[in-house]
C-alpha cells in the first residue's frame, strides 16, 4: 500500500528574470517588471511531496521529522532571505547558471532533496511563487 507525505515549508527570496544574451528591450519585453535589475521578492511556499509503501513496523512512509530536517537544512537555509541571482551558484547567470524562474527554482529544489531521498521513494515538488501561480515538478 503505498501513501504520500508531504511537507511544507516557506522561504523568501529576491530575484531577477532575464537572459544575459538579450538586450535590454527584448528582457523588458519578455520578463517585464521581473526584470527589474534591482531585483524584487516572493514569499515562497514549497510543498515536498514523497510517495512510497508504508512500513509495516513503522506505518511511516518516511519520517516527517526526518523530512522536516532535510527541508530545513537544505532548502531553507539555503533560500531564504537570498538574492537567487547573487547568492545561489545554480543561479549565477555569470557563470552559467539558470534564470530563477519558479520552473527552475523548483527543479534546483528537486535537485537538492533527490540523493537525500531512498530510490525507492518517489519525489515531487509544488512551489507557490504567489498564491495563485505555483509549479509542480517531479524530475521528469
Amino acid at each position: 500500500m503505498k501513501a504520500t507525505v508531504t511537507r511544507k515549508v516557506s522561504f523568501n527570496s529576491a530575484h531577477r528574470l532575464y537572459n544575459p544574451k538579450w538586450d535590454i528591450e527584448t528582457n523588458d519585453r519578455i520578463f517585464g517588471l521581473c526584470n527589474n535589475p534591482n531585483y524584487h521578492g516572493h514569499n515562497y511556499d514549497l510543498f515536498v511531496k514523497v510517495r512510497g509503501e508504508i512500513d509495516n513496523d513503522t506505518g511511516y512512509v518516511m519520517d516527517l521529522k526526518v523530512l522536516k530536517d532535510l527541508t530545513d537544512e537544505i532548502i531553507c537555509s539555503r533560500f531564504d532571505h537570498a538574492n537567487l541571482n547573487l547568492d545561489i551558484p545554480e543561479f549565477n547567470q555569470e557563470i552559467g547558471g539558470l534564470n530563477p524562474t519558479a520552473e527552475n527554482v523548483a527543479k534546483v529544489c528537486w535537485d537538492l532533496l533527490r540523493p537525500h531521498l531512498d530510490s525507492k521513494l518517489q519525489l515531487w515538488v509544488v512551489l507557490y511563487e504567489t498564491p495563485r501561480n505555483f509549479v509542480e515538478y517531479d524530475g521528469q
